[in-house]
């Protein structure tokens, strides 16, 4: 445990953006996962409306430094393709 003053507040710091991260990450997946479920199930037009939520959640994860730049991108480009076979 930490004894110095600095030291207890960088914890409760970190520990604050550690939740909020999970959250966003948590987030990110649900969409994810949603997006997946549609294309699996067949149905074009619920997979393209959360596609675009889907997105839309990755560039704030993005934005908000969760996600490097990257990564939000290939996740991006993977779901688009998915729905983009549907055809």
């Amino acid at each position: 445990m930490a004894n110095i003053k600095s030291a207890k507040k960088r914890i409760l710091v970190t520990e604050t953006k550690a939740a909020r991260n999970k959250a966003i990450r948590s987030k990110v997946k649900t969409a994810c996962k949603k997006v997946e479920a549609a294309v699996v199930a067949g149905d074009k037009a619920l997979a393209q409306a959360s596609l675009n939520a889907a997105i839309s959640e990755i560039e704030k994860a993005a934005t908000k430094g969760v996600y490097h730049s990257n990564t939000a991108s290939r996740k991006v480009s993977r779901l688009s393709k998915a729905v983009s076979a549907m055809a």
